[in-house]
């Protein structure tokens, strides 16, 4: 509940957290662990497991290297570092020594009410719906270099975030028109 966490140092009831400025009163209906994930302006580090799953053709190989997705695996360790920056928040995913990462930052113009993330020169607008205890990820729009993509290129997949037996689930997957399945990832997450 967010009454058990509001006191706590660096939780933001006041609502300057990103995700709490994006779903302003949604955000006191997400599990209470979505809640401490994304309801604080500190420095977080969470530890758990996932299995990944990865594309097998030639394009997706290319396109998960170039992002540097992890490799397929049954179960890998996985510790992801949430650091607040200037308006933003950096996303740092550790899968068993292979670091990715983005940024991820509140939408304006065109996008005012979207969650923007970036990785490197890809940046993805995505609804953030909240529905039956989870939060969703929903992709709207993207560009390369700040150039708006097709829409029909847009790179799709069901992604969300839930809590079961009181810790944070994450399944995300990440498929484009002709490339197929990229990368897949689901697992659990608790603070470390």
């Amino acid at each position: 509940m967010i009454d058990d966490i509001s006191g706590a140092a660096g939780i933001d009831p006041a609502g300057s957290v990103l995700y709490r400025k994006i779903l302003g009163s949604a955000f006191a209906t997400l599990p209470p662990r979505l809640q401490e994930l994304h309801g604080t302006t500190t420095v977080r580090r969470w530890k758990g497991h996932a299995e990944v799953r990865r594309g097998s053709g030639i394009m997706a190989r290319i396109v998960g290297a170039i992002f540097g997705f992890p490799k397929a695996a049954s179960k890998v360790p996985v510790t992801v570092i949430l650091s607040p920056e200037e308006g933003a928040e950096r996303w740092s995913r550790n899968f068993d020594g292979k670091v990715f990462s983005s940024v991820q930052s509140r939408g304006t113009g065109r996008n005012e009410g979207l969650l923007m993330e970036r990785f490197g020169v890809a940046s993805f607008a995505l609804a953030i719906v909240v529905k039956d205890g989870r939060l969703g990820l929903v992709p709207h729009r993207w560009s390369l270099l700040g150039i708006p993509m097709p829409r029909f290129l847009l790179p799709t997949g069901l992604s969300f975030e839930t809590e079961e037996s009181g810790e944070f689930c994450f399944d995300v997957e990440i498929s484009a028109p002709l490339v197929g399945l990229i990368v897949a990832y689901k697992g659990t997450l608790r603070p470390d």
